[in-house]
């Protein structure tokens, strides 16, 4: 097992040996990367469920059943680590006080009835990397408390049916999925994190009502193959990713229902237009990545956006920088001054821009110029 996955095995098997477990907290909006397999522990948790779907209270389980542990894992706190050992099934013998269950890199292809069966403390399972194709409609009804689902890196082609009512984070990118059925949420009050980007899903594979009923705080649908913005997505989100999809164009209603959007990633797509007065409903809105586009101008409406302090538009084909595209006019309007502005790789004569067109950043550094390479 290599540091970069231990550290966060250790770092989780200590929480999980606490007491009493706090609910997590969303610590801000600035590491808009997202790490694949088990290190995605340490990604900010994009919170809200009800604390009484939290750990369980570890001390007051009895009997414990540390004796128990399956053939060449490593048991230690609650914590079952069976990854990379080339195990084509679920292991039986699994410590039913359980609250952390590792078994990626493996070759498991499929999750069956009783995989699980009386690991009802079972708090985060990993799944990642594996071969997974076939799960039983009953295989999570044991895992009442599960609150973490890593299933990234299989072969499903669908979500997986029946999610335990108490799951606050789903990862299940990277995978075959074509279609987001209505009703496959249904049920999931608690979850507010959904990873699904790198599966092959265009506009057309959400069904109207896909995502009834979820009050999600962040969606990763990046690495796929969208045209537009999703329009139907849950309006609590205050994260949005879509990167790297082949989105062309922002129209005037496509953001109309994501007013508590946060932070907005679009980079990595072939946007050459956003309609004026599209990002008029992103009140709330600190972050926009539009970097890796086509667009030929600085969107109109950044001034407009109070809060907005990150906005990446490196790597576009802008030629003009005007003096009032990212503040605005008078003083005392914007709320937040700007902490970074990326407008390198742009073909914009530098020379020609004005000083005061950055007159509501925080210090000259926060803004990146550089050269243009045809």
């Amino acid at each position: 097992m290599s540091m970069p996955t231990m550290w966060p095995l250790w770092l989780l098997a200590s929480l999980l040996a606490l007491s009493q477990a706090l609910p997590f907290e969303q610590k801000g909006f600035w590491d808009f990367t997202l790490d694949d397999g088990l290190p995605m522990l340490n990604d900010e948790e994009a919170s809200g469920a009800d604390t009484t779907s939290g750990i369980p209270d570890l001390d007051s389980l009895t009997p414990t059943f540390s004796a128990m542990c399956p053939f060449g894992c490593h048991c230690h706190l609650r914590v079952v680590q069976c990854s990379d050992l080339g195990l084509k099934a679920v292991p039986k013998e699994i410590s039913p006080d359980t609250t952390l269950l590792d078994l990626q890199n493996n070759e498991i292809s499929e999750l069956r009835k009783d995989d699980f069966k009386g690991l009802q403390h079972l708090y985060a399972l990993v799944l990642v990397n594996n071969k997974i194709s076939k799960i039983h409609e009953k295989a999570f009804s044991p895992l009442r408390k599960l609150q973490k689902l890593y299933i990234s890196k299989n072969h499903l082609v669908e979500i997986p049916p029946n999610l335990p009512s108490s799951l606050v984070e789903l990862r299940i990118h990277d995978n075959r999925i074509r279609k987001v059925p209505k009703g496959v949420f249904s049920g999931l009050r608690n979850m507010n994190c959904i990873e699904m980007g790198g599966n092959p899903l265009e506009n057309s594979g959400f069904q109207p009502g896909a995502f009834d009923g979820l009050k999600l705080n962040y969606l990763r649908i990046s690495e796929a193959k969208l045209t537009g913005i999703p329009k139907d997505l849950p309006e609590t989100l205050n994260e949005l990713h879509l990167d790297h999809n082949k989105i062309q164009a922002i129209e005037l209603e496509d953001l109309l229902r994501y007013s508590k959007l946060y932070r907005l990633g679009l980079g990595h797509n072939q946007i050459r237009m956003i309609e004026n007065g599209s990002l008029s409903f992103l009140p709330t809105l600190r972050e926009l990545h539009l970097d890796n586009n086509k667009l030929s101008r600085v969107p109109a409406g950044l001034p407009d956006l109070k809060l907005l302090q990150v906005v990446y538009l490196h790597t576009n084909n802008i030629t003009k920088v005007g003096v009032n595209d990212f503040c605005p006019v008078g003083f005392g309007v914007k709320r937040a001054y700007y902490n970074g502005i990326s407008l390198f790789n742009n073909p914009v004569p530098y020379w020609e821009v004005q000083p005061a067109t950055f007159r509501c950043v925080t210090d000259r550094l926060a803004i990146q110029f550089g050269n243009y390479k045809k």
